[in-house]
Order: structure tokens, then C-alpha cells, then sequence
């Protein structure tokens, strides 16, 4: 049997995930003004949706190292379409929000998901198979957005969401497929929270969290940016999605393979140039361009968890990657809010204090890499001198 053989399943099944979501996803906002919210109440909808993924990613990264991961993605999975069928019927803000909180625990997934993805990989690395993993559901995406666009322009955005459950349907019925992984059998006097000791784990959490900020914060209403203040069709958007997941296929199959912290930098200066073109581009081919860079945000998200696997012991990875995924929806809890509140106040300011924030990120990012370097450096040199005797 072939060593990747549930990592392919999982593939194939986020693959239809991604055609499900990417109907929807940038259309969100939208819709969610549609049924009656103001940019300032946008934002906290999206900031609690991510508080929810926040504190969903500890306990059931911990729960996948001591009980194992599949039946927590197949409990997502069904939870996910359960989700996307209540926002689907939703009549009303109200019940709609109800539908986005309960697909917002679905993240829940996240860390279980990569330490399975780490298990599963075979002789790849774990950066690799879990870029490879995105990858797929990217490629799903790739064109779900344009198509989302024009059935929206036809039917109005609550018909994608239907559609949406039955595609999430057909995905559910694959992650069924994945084998059951064992569970890492813990040291006795291993503490659940020791990691949290560990300075470099830390350090690893704190920049994770300060770049998903800082190359979050241009997003959450640039679809809303995009249609009111210029005026683009729901076609239009959806286009740029389908740009956006294209991006996104490109970054992580070609760049899925590199140094953690290069592409930390890399992601960073595609979404500067996201930001710039978006505060001073004037029509669709700027806007294109834009959405062209996206696939830098999503090689940062993809490939955080591989830079503090080496750190941490086999027995803790769920947890490890809980930490790593709650570092990182905490800054998506934050980025909304402030978008709403800079949004409301005039349009443009997102992008104007977001590329401060990401030029900041960026220097803090490079300092990061020259002192990682330099300890390296360090540390080469005093184990050469213990082998040599001295």
C-alpha cells in the first residue's frame, strides 16, 4: 500500500472543500451586509467567528495527541456541512451568524489535521506535505469564486451556500476513507504545557502571530472595499478570487519547499504589494495584479506549523500545532475589528495603516532571521569545539 495513501485521500477530500468554500468565502462580508450589518458590526462578527477558532485549536490539538486525530476530522468534516446548511436557510442575520460561529469550530480541525498530514507524509518533509495539502484545496478554490460570482449575480449569494453543502458533502464522504494514525505514547513525567518553557517555541508562537496579523489585517473588507467605494459586479469578485486561489496553487508549489523564515519574508512582500496596489490601483487590472500577490498570505498560514515542528517532542504535536493555530487565528480575532473601525471612519485607511504594520512586520522578521542565524552560528561553534577537546 502506498505510503501517502491517506495523505492523497485527505487531498482529494480538501480539494472539494476548497470548491465548497471558495463559493462563498470572499463573499462573506457581502452577504453578511446584505443581511443588515454596518463595516464596524462585520468586523466583530468576524472577530468573534475567530475567537471561536481561537479557542477551539488548544483543547482538541491536545485531545488528537491523547485519542487520536481521524475521528476529530471526521467530527469537523459533519459539523461543517451541518454549518453550511444552517447559513444556507438562514433567513436572517441572526440565524446566519449562528451557521458562521458553528463553521468558524470547524477550525478545530486545523491542528489535528497537520499533525495527521505530519504522520501521513511518507519520506516528504513536513513542509512539503502540508503546502502539498493546501495546495490541493487551493486548486479546488481555483476557480469556485468566479463561478460563486455568477451564480450570486443570478440567484443572490444565499444560493452558493447550498450548493456549498452538498460539494462539502461529497468531501465528507472521503475524509471517511483516511486510516486511523496511533497515538503517541506520552513520557510519564511529561507536564501537558511544558512546551510553553521551551524560549525558541515561544519566540516561534509570537512572530506566527505578529505576521498573521500584520498580512491579515488588508483582507477581511476588501470585497466590500471593492464593491462599494469602486464599484465592481459580484462577477468581478469572484474573479479576483479565482486569481487569488490560483495565487495561491503557484506560491505553495513552487515555494512549499523553501526555508520556514524565507517564506515568511517572501509572503510579506507579496502582501505589501497586495496592500499598495489596492490603495493606489485604479481599476481591474491593478486589482488583479493585487489579488496575483495573495498567495503569499496563504504560504505563511500553510507553512507556520513546520517551523516549530522540529522543536517540540512526537507526543506533542497536536498540542504544539494547537498553539501554532491559536497564534494565529488571535490575530484574525484582532484584524477585523480594527479593519471595521478604520474602515468606517474612510475605506482607505485599512490600507494605509496596514502597509505600516507590514513594513514593521517585515523589518521585525528580518531581525528575526539574523539573530536565528547568528545563534546558529553560535551554537556550530561551541559543538565543534566539545568534539575537538578543547
Amino acid at each position: 500500500m502506498h505510503p501517502r495513501r491517506d495523505l492523497y485521500f485527505l487531498a482529494a477530500s480538501l480539494m472539494f472543500w476548497g470548491m465548497g468554500e471558495g463559493l462563498f468565502f470572499i463573499f462573506q462580508p457581502l452577504y453578511i451586509q446584505e443581511l443588515g450589518a454596518d463595516p464596524v458590526l462585520i468586523g466583530t462578527i468576524l472577530g468573534i467567528n475567530a475567537a471561536i477558532m481561537t479557542l477551539a485549536q488548544i483543547p482538541f490539538g491536545y485531545l488528537s495527541d491523547r485519542y487520536g486525530r481521524r475521528n476529530i476530522l471526521w467530527m469537523s468534516w459533519t459539523l461543517g456541512v451541518a454549518a453550511t446548511l444552517t447559513m444556507a436557510l438562514a433567513k436572517d442575520l441572526t440565524v446566519f451568524v449562528l451557521g458562521l460561529m458553528m463553521y468558524g469550530l470547524t477550525a478545530a480541525v486545523l491542528a489535528p489535521m497537520n499533525s495527521y498530514i505530519a504522520s501521513a507524509r511518507g519520506d516528504w518533509s513536513v513542509g512539503k506535505a502540508l503546502t502539498f495539502i493546501s495546495a490541493a484545496y487551493s486548486v479546488g478554490a481555483a476557480f469556485a469564486p468566479m463561478a460563486g460570482g455568477m451564480i450570486a449575480e443570478r440567484n443572490g449569494l444565499r444560493s452558493i451556500y447550498l450548493i456549498s453543502t452538498v460539494i462539502f458533502s461529497v468531501s465528507t464522504g472521503l475524509v471517511f476513507f483516511i486510516r486511523k494514525q496511533p497515538v503517541e505514547v506520552q513520557e510519564a513525567s511529561q507536564k501537558k504545557f511544558e512546551i510553553l518553557r521551551n524560549p525558541r517555541f515561544v519566540f516561534s508562537l509570537a512572530l506566527i502571530g505578529m505576521i498573521t496579523f500584520a498580512t491579515y489585517l488588508p483582507q477581511p473588507l476588501t470585497a466590500n472595499f471593492l464593491q462599494n467605494e469602486r464599484g465592481l459586479s459580484l462577477s468581478a469578485i469572484g474573479q479576483l478570487g479565482t486569481v487569488m486561489n490560483i495565487s495561491n496553487v503557484i506560491f505553495l508549489l513552487l515555494l512549499g519547499h523553501i526555508p520556514v523564515i524565507s517564506a515568511f519574508v517572501i509572503g510579506e512582500v507579496a502582501v505589501i504589494g497586495f496592500t499598495l496596489l489596492l490603495w493606489l490601483g485604479g481599476g481591474l487590472p491593478w486589482y488583479i495584479l493585487a489579488y496575483a500577490l495573495m498567495g503569499g498570505y496563504r504560504l505563511i498560514r500553510s507553512i507556520a506549523s513546520a517551523f516549530i515542528r522540529p522543536l517540540v517532542k512526537a507526543s506533542q504535536v497536536g498540542l504544539a500545532f494547537g498553539f501554532v493555530e491559536t497564534a494565529g487565528t488571535l490575530a484574525i480575532i484582532l484584524a477585523p475589528i480594527l479593519a471595521g473601525f478604520l474602515y468606517d471612519h474612510a475605506p482607505l485607511n485599512v490600507f494605509k495603516v496596514s502597509l505600516g504594520i507590514l513594513l514593521a512586520s517585515l523589518a521585525i522578521t528580518l531581525l528575526a532571521a539574523n539573530f536565528r542565524d547568528a545563534l546558529k552560528k553560535r551554537l556550530s561553534v561551541s559543538a565543534s569545539k566539545i568534539n575537538s577537546g578543547e
